[in-house]
C-alpha cells in the first residue's frame, strides 16, 4: 500500500477541505465547493460498498483502465464520470452546511479504511474500473481527490 498516498487521504485532504473557502470558484466544472464534498462522499461509499452502482465498462477496457490506475496520470481536467452513473448535472445539496458535508467526507473515508481493515484483497466493485482491492482504491482516490483539490485550488 502506498502510505503516502493513504496519509493524503486521510488526512492531508481533510485538513485542507476544512481549512478552504468553501466560496471559492472552481477552475473548471459545475460543482460548487459543497456539492465536491458530498460528491468525493459518495465515492467512498462505493469503495465501501454502502452505494452499490452498475458496472458500465466492456470487460474488454479493463486492463487499459487498470494500468491508468497503476500510472502516475492524473484524472484531466473536466473528466467526467459516464452520465449512466452520476448525470450531466450536479446533485441537489444533501447537507445543510459545508461543515456537516466535510464531516459525513470524513467519515466516508474512515469507513473506507474500516472496510478494508481486516481484508485488503477483498473487493468492492467501481462502475468503471471494476472490482477494486484496497491497494487500487488507495490509487484511484488518490487521484480522484487529488483532481478535486486542483479544481478548487486546494492544491496546485
Amino acid at each position: 500500500m502506498d502510505a503516502i498516498k493513504a496519509n493524503f487521504i486521510r488526512h492531508e485532504f481533510i485538513q485542507m477541505m476544512k481549512s478552504a473557502d468553501s466560496n471559492t470558484t472552481p477552475r473548471w466544472g459545475k460543482m460548487n465547493f459543497q456539492q465536491m464534498a458530498e460528491h468525493v462522499t459518495a465515492f467512498f461509499k462505493v469503495s465501501s460498498g454502502k452505494i452499490i452502482l452498475p458496472f458500465v465498462s466492456p470487460e474488454e477496457h479493463l486492463p487499459k483502465l487498470k494500468a491508468f490506475l497503476q500510472s502516475d496520470k492524473e484524472f484531466r481536467e473536466n473528466t467526467k464520470a459516464p452520465e449512466q452513473i452520476i448525470g450531466e448535472e450536479p446533485l441537489p445539496l444533501r447537507n445543510a452546511t459545508v461543515e456537516q458535508a466535510i464531516e459525513k467526507l470524513q467519515q466516508s473515508i474512515e469507513e473506507f479504511f474500516n472496510f478494508f481493515a481486516d481484508d485488503p484483497l477483498k473487493t468492492a466493485t467501481h462502475p468503471v474500473f471494476g472490482a477494486l482491492n484496497f491497494e487500487e482504491w488507495i490509487l484511484l482516490h488518490y487521484k480522484h481527490v487529488l483532481h478535486h483539490s486542483k479544481q478548487f485550488g486546494l492544491v496546485k
